[in-house]
């Protein structure tokens, strides 16, 4: 199969191309923002498949790279008749329903990314409508720390007491995904860790001592635990819990 991922240089992108051999795009191969750009780069590699995990989280362009980048990834993998799967995140929820989120609940971002990640997957069912949409969490435990880590690791910083989520090991979620490009299955999936952990709980594994905790304000998205149980029927790989990860 021939396979692009985007975001190739990124920390899962990265890792999708290394245990994959795929094509890695990044940003000086076409920006996302660009349709042509992206509608030639894909001509020149032909992908029978397309993960596309390019996002910004913030800061110029972001909502622009997540919503139009993700509209024109989509669009060109459907003239090719390529599989698509879209990564997505936890915080298209708003974190009020006090249990894990399942795929049939409607999204309700209270951030600025979560909403731009919303409106990105409305995009994506839009330019490509047999497109597999994987809602993820928290990512740990590749080559580099990753940005969590790396945050668990400083020295300052405070980390929530009830804003709950599911980290996945990297190479976990790689592996998952990798599987479900050959899959015949469309729509959201949520594909997380085992464990619904605390970002206290998650830092302090991360850290290996104890940190400085609190509540988080009301205004975040709180418990956006995703079920991943109808994932873990689809899948070989198992996605294991950040404590077992990390024991």
């Amino acid at each position: 199969m021939r396979l692009v991922v985007t975001g190739g240089s990124g920390y899962l992108g990265s890792e999708l191309v290394r245990r994959s051999g795929a094509v890695g795009l990044s940003s000086r191969d076409a920006d996302v923002r660009d349709a042509d750009a992206v509608e030639r780069v894909f001509a020149v590699h032909r992908p029978e498949a397309v993960i596309h995990t390019a996002y910004r989280q913030h800061g110029p362009g972001f909502r622009e790279i997540n919503v139009e980048g993700s509209a024109n990834v989509a669009r060109a993998a459907a003239l090719l008749g390529a599989r698509l799967v879209h990564v997505s995140t936890d915080v298209v929820f708003d974190g009020r329903e006090g249990r894990p989120y399942v795929e049939s609940d409607t999204p309700r971002p209270l951030t600025s990314y979560g909403r731009s990640k919303a409106a990105a997957e409305e995009a994506v069912d839009v330019e490509h409508a047999e497109a597999l949409v994987v809602r993820t969490s928290l990512i740990y435990g590749g080559p580099e720390p990753s940005k969590h880590e790396l945050a668990a690791t400083s020295a300052s910083g405070v980390f929530f007491t009830n804003e709950l989520r599911n980290p996945i090991q990297v190479g976990d979620l790689a592996d998952a995904l990798l599987e479900l490009v050959t899959l015949d299955v469309s729509g959201p999936l949520h594909v997380a860790g085992a464990d619904g952990v605390s970002r206290c709980e998650f830092a302090q594994l991360v850290a290996r001592r104890e940190l400085r905790c609190e509540p988080a304000p009301s205004t975040r998205p709180l418990d956006c635990r995703l079920d991943s149980k109808r994932a873990q029927t689809l899948l070989r790989t198992r996605l294991r819990g950040v404590r077992e990860v990390l024991a």
